[in-house]
């Protein structure tokens, strides 16, 4: 791997860096040559074969087509990266997402969505252009953490039908519990192929990470199921068969529709839409920061993100924000500026071009042990111990925040663990006060 970018130490003058100036015009104004393209080249096309198979599992996953996920990586993810405030950050869609879009899409329909996306990005740009970057500073770790692992948790859940190949007499519910107990009445109708090949792909996966790194896992797995079912004719639900494939391009921009009333009906959830969005996307920042010793500019990547959503929806495609896996890869594939990322998305949009039909032979068995193993990765389980074994309070907060994101809902979560570190806090301030 090349060597990583010089680092922007604190004290080192940027007169841009409180700014909301993208990266990008930094990157030019520093000097862009042929090197830096070349790494550039060749972390877009690595973080592109991770996003093709991710962006149509979380797309599926949160109930909408392969096709938004696919729209929302390319249109959403070039933006995130040529507008954004962060050299290396990834934009497109997230599986910290599947929740809510699944609870918007069930409520307002997929138009529903797209008008929410829209409404949240503008939003996000007020976020950015009110200098409300330093929002991530406020979320406690504790709820950070118990968010995360209840988010993972969730993202499994929604796989094993998939995963075990069962067939539901009706709609599967969206709440964990009732999903639960639907589930396992289905029990009779496991499907042993969709097992072996999610299985196979996980294991794939893991051994690939574990033997040969360099290899693009993800895809590697996928298209090794893909090619099985098709050659020995599985009797497995496919991309095809659900949902008839993908697109070969990006359709033609539209606003979605929309009406005072139904702007009115959406506008929570545009809220929760910004608001993830903004704590993710930060969040993935200072990621990577922390990796390359740089400083991202978050109020751009604010005003980088509403825009990307606004675009986003316009094309067809489900919210993006910046997504912490795509954006590690892209570091550690070498990548030296925004540019990659925007070549990661004319990559995808390459690949669909060009390979669309193949995609149909995709088992979503395949597409749910991806998804098993970005859950099994998002859940930071060294955080959660060293929570759980800590003090008191943290440990209440990590609590309370994972049970209501898993069984209620993830904004009360949020909102409840924020509130119970808040008081938790000035309880502990009084006590000191008070015993000096």
């Amino acid at each position: 791997m090349a060597a990583p970018c010089p680092p922007e130490t604190p004290g080192s003058p940027d007169p841009l860096s409180r700014s909301r100036v993208p990266k990008l015009i930094s990157t030019f104004r520093d000097g862009y040559g042929m090197g830096q393209f070349q790494r550039d080249a060749v972390a877009g096309l690595t973080v592109a074969i991770v996003a093709l198979p991710l962006s149509m599992a979380i797309a599926i996953a949160s109930g909408a087509t392969p096709a938004a996920g696919l729209y929302a990586a390319i249109v959403g993810g070039f933006l995130v990266s040529m507008l954004g405030g962060s050299r290396f950050q990834i934009g497109g869609p997230a599986g910290a997402f599947i929740v809510l879009i699944a609870s918007i899409i069930d409520r307002h329909g997929y138009d529903g969505l797209l008008l929410a996306t829209l409404m949240g990005g503008g939003i996000l740009i007020v976020m950015g252009l009110t200098r409300m970057g330093g929002i991530i500073r406020y979320v406690p770790h504790a709820v950070l953490v118990g968010f995360t692992a209840a988010i993972a948790v969730i993202i499994f859940a929604s796989q094993i039908r998939d995963l075990l190949g069962l067939t539901l007499p009706g709609k599967e519910p969206g709440a964990i519990l009732p999903k639960l107990a639907a589930l396992w009445q289905a029990g009779p109708t496991l499907n042993l192929v969709a097992v072996l090949i999610s299985v196979g792909v996980i294991g794939t996966i893991l051994l690939l990470r574990r033997f040969s790194p360099r290899v693009p896992g993800l895809l590697a797995a996928v298209a090794l199921a893909a090619f099985a079912s098709y050659a020995l004719d599985m009797p497995v639900e496919t991309i095809g068969t659900r949902f008839g494939g993908i697109p070969d391009g990006l359709p033609v921009p539209a606003w979605p529709p929309f009406s005072t009333d139904k702007m009115l009906a959406v506008l929570p959830d545009a809220i929760a839409i910004a608001f993830l969005a903004g704590i993710e996307s930060l969040l993935s920042a200072v990621v990577a920061d922390g990796m390359t010793g740089r400083r991202h500019r978050a109020d751009a990547e604010l005003v980088a993100q509403g825009v990307a959503n606004i675009a986003t929806a316009i094309f067809g495609g489900m919210c993006v924000t910046g997504t912490i896996a795509r954006t590690a890869t892209n570091i550690r594939a070498g990548a030296a500026s925004p540019v990659a990322g925007m070549l990661h998305s004319v990559f995808l949009l390459a690949f669909i071009m060009l390979a669309a039909p193949l995609a149909s032979h995709v088992p979503l068995a395949a597409l749910a042990g991806v998804l098993a193993v970005v859950a099994w990765n998002m859940a930071d389980r060294h955080e959660v111990m060293t929570l759980l074994r800590g003090e008191r309070g943290r440990m209440l907060v990590l609590l309370l925040t994972f049970g209501l994101t898993a069984l209620v809902d993830l904004m009360i979560g949020i909102a409840a663990g924020c509130a119970l570190a808040f008081v938790l806090y000035h309880l502990e301030k009084k006590r000191q006060a008070a015993n000096p």
